[in-house]
C-alpha cells in the first residue's frame, strides 16, 4: 500500500456463482488491485453492474469513484457505444486509472477527472443515462439531489456498498467510530426508497447495491 492512500477489505473472487465475463487484461488489473488491497468491485458487484449497463445501453455514463479504473473499463466493455465521465479525488488512483484505460484501449471514450466529486458534479451539465456512485459513502445523501438533476428520465442510478458490513441493514452491530457512516448510508437508503421520482430496489450484491430508476 505504499503507492496509495488507503486500504480496502479483500473483495477478490471467493468461489461464488458470479464470475465476470471480462477481457484478460482487465482481470489482470483486478488481480493486481486485490493483491494491493485497492478498493475495486467484487465479482458479484461487477457482474451486476455490467448486466445493468448492458440492459440500459447508455450513451453517457457518470462514475463517482474511479479507483484504478476497473469499473469504468468493465462498463466500457459492456457498453461499446457509451462515453464515460469518471471522477477520482486520489491522485495516485487517478494516474493508475489513466494507465489502465490505455492498456484496455478505452482512453478515447473516457473523460477522467481528478477532483472532489461534490465540486465536479456541480460543473457538469449534460444529462447521463447511467450514474454509478462508489465514492465516499457519507456523501451519498448529499450528492443525491444533484445526481437526480443530472440523470435523464428513465436513467439508472446505482449506489454501491449501501449494506456495508451489514451495518445499515441492522444485520451487524455498528462500531462506535462508524456510526456516522452507517447513519448516512441509512439516510440514503431511506431517501431513494421513499422518493416519488425514483423506483428503487436494494440488492444484496457485494456489500449491497441500491438501484434507482428515475421516472
Amino acid at each position: 500500500m505504499d503507492e496509495f492512500s488507503y486500504a480496502h477489505r479483500d473483495t477478490s473472487y471467493a468461489g461464488g456463482l458470479n464470475k465476470p465475463n471480462i477481457p484478460e487484461e482487465l482481470q489482470r488489473i483486478r488481480e493486481e488491485a486485490f493483491a494491493s488491497e485497492i478498493p475495486v468491485a467484487a465479482d458479484d458487484t461487477l457482474c451486476f453492474l455490467m448486466a445493468q449497463a448492458a440492459a440500459v445501453r447508455p450513451e453517457s455514463i457518470l462514475e463517482l469513484g474511479t479507483a484504478v479504473g476497473t469499473t469504468s473499463i468493465a462498463m466500457a466493455f459492456a457498453c461499446p457505444q457509451a462515453r464515460i465521465t469518471t471522477v477520482e479525488r486520489d491522485r495516485a488512483f487517478y494516474e493508475a486509472a489513466l494507465v489502465n484505460f490505455g492498456k484496455c484501449g478505452i482512453s478515447g471514450r473516457v473523460t477522467a477527472v481528478c477532483g472532489d466529486a461534490g465540486e465536479v458534479i456541480e460543473r457538469l451539465e449534460d444529462p447521463f443515462d447511467l450514474i454509478f456512485m462508489d465514492c465516499a459513502k457519507v456523501q451519498y445523501i448529499k450528492y443525491l439531489p444533484r445526481l437526480k438533476q443530472l440523470l435523464r428520465s428513465g436513467g439508472v442510478l446505482i449506489a454501491d456498498d449501501v449494506l456495508l458490513y451489514g451495518w445499515a441493514s441492522g444485520e451487524a452491530e455498528v462500531p462506535k467510530k462508524r456510526k456516522m457512516l452507517a447513519r448516512h448510508i441509512r439516510e440514503y437508503i431511506d431517501a431513494v426508497t421513499s422518493d416519488p421520482e425514483l423506483f428503487t430496489c436494494i440488492i444484496k450484491a457485494g456489500d449491497g447495491v441500491a438501484l434507482s430508476v428515475k421516472r
